[in-house]
């Protein structure tokens, strides 16, 4: 492994502000309203127990990432702890995940575009984008990738200005909507119309989930920081704070704001295409609205710049794991970029705008392959506390078996709530993906040498996906309801634990490891030195 060109300059502030930027972005702006449509009132708790979930899996990489600071640190974990199965899954869902992140901060954009622009001239009847719409989406991928493409410290200055202008929006937007607040929606129609079932799917579907898994591309930079041991664990956890106490006044504010008359047919009727505009102009706060606008297309822009720079370095560590092309893991000599895997994800990122072509459609499809990516870390953190005990880390966390155990059965929820129409393209994508990874074995020596060991070592996962894939179409979340609510989440969080020891008892200390070691025993030498 060899991460040497990457421009380590990334200070705790950066990172911080790489978390929030991950955070904060179209799920501000959409987010509020897609989850009370969903859960009504109670949407509030949504955001509370998304917060609880992401904090268990922040807790877990914040370890991880000071344990093993590095770039693609998704794609690298699973192969030290389970080699290339296991690793190469969750890199190809890593990929699958972060770049259809950018297209969907753009399609937000659009989304708000239509309150100063005409909206025929963006959208058709259906709600998807006409041929202008999504020319201005491509724009914005492009402006996303000029961003990243002039090396880290750019991105960082950028990101870090973006992000303290995306803290002052909200702000002002609660308060400005808390002023005129209707105390009565919070009960007329019930504070939980849709029950605890409606709850789940907020949490998964609405944007909840979507809008804080953001947290880990400071994990995903971690090659990049200056002292990744002691501010990877700080900047996650107080990333992750900040904005769950925005997100939550934010729908607080947006539930009391909403006018009585626009709840004739309950929540789930709602439908507006810049919800905190229109509300803001409807209590005389109309001024605003430019502002509101304006951020409309700093926050979607900040979250895409920060997901291009993630989706770019996933792709870097699968080459570097060499099981994915060579080509991708090139790093540009004076920028520290690597520019061939951003040219990959701005390639990507078009071609996701096609099968989903508007905002609720593939968000509730990137949080079930987020959180995917996001299971194997409680797994690998685990196994690393048997077999990587001699790597450097002063970030421990207290009671991780439990915390990991509760995280992971926590992931495999939220990607059963994300429901049927979101789970069963996803297992097809990865199922597409183990014919990739089928191409490249007989191709690489240490793939052949250890394929056999690997496959043990891996199987858990590859049957953890199609369990999911089987509960997800008998069950009650778009499924064909064989298995009825709560009999369905009672039964995938049992089921889930099972797998969560298997795959803890499936790791191993792998050749990766082996090479990981002396990479990080090299580099102990020549900084001492």
């Amino acid at each position: 492994m060899d991460q040497s060109k990457l421009k380590r300059s990334l200070g705790l502030l950066d990172l911080t502000m790489v978390g929030l930027g991950g955070i904060i972005g179209s799920g501000w702006l959409l987010g509020s309203q897609q989850a009370a449509k969903d859960a009504g009132p109670a949407a509030i708790l949504a955001w509370i127990i998304g917060a609880i979930a992401v904090i268990l899996l922040g807790l877990v990489y914040s370890e991880l990432g000071a344990r093993m600071p590095e770039s693609g640190g998704i794609v690298k974990y699973p192969n030290y702890s389970h080699g290339s199965l296991a690793s190469y899954l969750m890199g190809f869902a890593a990929i699958i995940a972060y770049s259809t992140v950018p297209p969907v901060e753009a399609q937000a954009v659009v989304s708000y575009a239509g309150g100063y622009m005409p909206a025929g001239l963006l959208f058709q009847a259906s709600g998807s984008p006409t041929a202008v719409g999504w020319m201005i989406e491509v724009v914005l991928l492009v402006l996303f990738f000029m961003l990243n493409y002039f090396g880290v410290q750019f991105f960082a200055r950028v990101n870090t200005i973006v992000t303290f202008l995306k803290f002052v929006m909200p702000s002002v937007t609660i308060i400005l909507l808390l002023i005129g607040a209707h105390h009565s929606n919070f009960s007329s129609h019930g504070f939980m119309p849709y029950g605890v079932h409606g709850i789940f799917t907020a949490v998964a579907t609405s944007g909840v989930v979507f809008a804080y898994l953001g947290f880990r591309q400071i994990s995903a930079l971690a090659g990049e920081a200056r002292n990744p041991q002691k501010d990877i664990g700080r900047a996650i956890v107080t990333s992750i704070l900040l904005a769950t106490v925005i997100y939550t006044l934010l729908q607080f504010s947006f539930v009391g704001g909403v006018d009585p008359r626009a709840l004739a047919h309950g929540w789930g009727a709602l439908q507006y295409n810049a919800p905190f505009v229109q509300l803001v102009t409807l209590m005389g706060f109309g001024w605003f609205s430019f502002f509101l606008y304006a951020d409309a297309l700093i926050s979607p822009t900040g979250t895409g710049n920060v997901y291009f720079a993630s989706s770019s370095r996933v792709t870097m560590a699968m080459s570097e794991n060499r099981y994915w092309w060579q080509i991708f893991g090139q790093v540009h000599e004076r920028s520290g970029v690597p520019r061939k895997a951003l040219w990959l994800a701005l390639v990507l990122g078009i071609l996701w705008t096609a099968p989903f072509p508007t905002w609720s459609r593939l968000v509730g499809f990137i949080s079930g392959a987020t959180v995917l990516t996001y299971v194997i870390g409680p797994v690998s953190a685990m196994v690393f506390r048997k077999t990587a005990t001699d790597f450097a880390s002063p970030f421990t966390v207290r009671g991780l078996p439990i915390i990991a155990m509760l995280a992971f059965m926590v992931g495999t929820l939220i990607i059963y709530w994300t429901g049927w129409s979101n789970v069963w393209p996803l297992i097809v994508m990865e199922v597409l993906g183990l014919v990739v990874y089928a191409y490249f074995v007989p191709r690489v020596s240490f793939l052949r040498k250890s394929f056999l060991r690997d496959v043990k070592s891996g199987i858990w996962l590859v049957i953890y996906l199609l369990f999911i894939l089987m509960i997800s179409y008998v069950g009650s979340f778009g499924g064909q309801n064989l298995i009825p609510y709560p009999v369905d989440t009672i039964v995938v969080a049992a089921v889930s634990l099972l797998f969560f020891f298997w795959g803890v008892k499936s790791g191993y200390p792998t050749a990766a490891l082996d090479e990981a070691r002396q990479w990080y025993q090299k580099k102990a030498g020549s900084t001492d030195a």
